[in-house]
């Protein structure tokens, strides 16, 4: 499993915008082959930035993605809302990490 973590940045004024394309364009998200959960946020101090969680199979599996017609088809939608390149890595999840304290928090 790997994590892919993008930071959207949004031209200001067009956050709901946005958000509306955005819900069109995740099914296409959803639907890739290797894709298992999405997720989006939107930032609580910087109202313009959006926080995009996608978990894939593998780096082959968004990789694959990034060349399909669904890709294409996603960047179509919510690419001209973009105020600058968003920046992207990729995590390995750890099952090693262990939290504690209040009963209510898990690990995950």
């Amino acid at each position: 499993m790997i994590i892919e973590r993008a930071e959207l940045p949004i031209t200001p004024g067009q956050e709901s915008d946005f958000e509306g394309q955005f819900a069109i364009a995740a099914p296409y998200l959803r639907e890739a082959r290797g894709c298992a959960r999405v997720s989006l946020a939107r930032g609580v101090e910087s109202s313009s930035k959006y926080l995009l969680l996608i978990e894939w199979e593998s780096i082959e599996a968004h990789h694959a993605f990034t060349l399909s017609e669904g890709f294409d088809r996603f960047r179509d939608l919510v690419a001209r809302f973009f105020a600058g390149k968003p920046d992207t890595e990729h995590f390995a999840p750890l099952n090693t990490v262990q939290v504690s304290g209040h009963p209510g928090c898990r690990s995950v």
